[in-house]
């Protein structure tokens, strides 16, 4: 069987990430690592608490011989548009999820809007990735 065990997102500072996933949104570090081996690269990740099959990896953009500089250039720019990636996170209850991470200091792109899905808002992360919060609504015929 195969299954999702983690997705990547970029991000321009790992500890700023670090502090808005587990602060702010409210995940868990699941792992925090520096591979001295490997040139000090830090392989961390986080998820949502009770979720220990999921995690998210908040990678640093390498520079060479991994990516190229105008590589990277390239990824900070479709990040800075909101457009290297996304993570879709759902909920229960979007207004209440929307509330709570407001008042930890989650900037909102988008509210909770009712639309055919479900409901459904949007916030960006401090390195441009667009996030998704989603109450999802049951479509018949699904």
């Amino acid at each position: 069987m195969i299954s999702i065990g983690s997705v990547q997102l970029w991000v321009h500072d790992q500890d700023e990430a670090l502090e808005f996933w587990t602060k702010k949104v409210g995940m868990e570090v699941r792992s925090d690592v520096t591979l001295a081996e490997l040139g000090d690269f830090r392989w961390l990740a986080v998820g949502p608490p009770g979720e220990q099959d999921v995690t998210i990896v908040l990678m640093a953009i390498p520079g060479p011989p991994i990516m190229d500089a105008a590589t990277a250039d390239q990824v900070r720019d479709l990040m800075g548009k909101g457009f290297a990636g996304t993570v879709f996170l759902t909920t229960d209850d979007c207004q209440a999820s929307y509330e709570e991470l407001r008042s930890r200091g989650v900037e909102f792109s988008e509210p909770p809007e009712d639309r055919p899905y479900g409901i459904d808002s949007g916030f960006r992360d401090p390195s441009g990735n667009s996030v998704r919060l989603t109450q999802v609504r049951e479509i018949a015929g699904v």
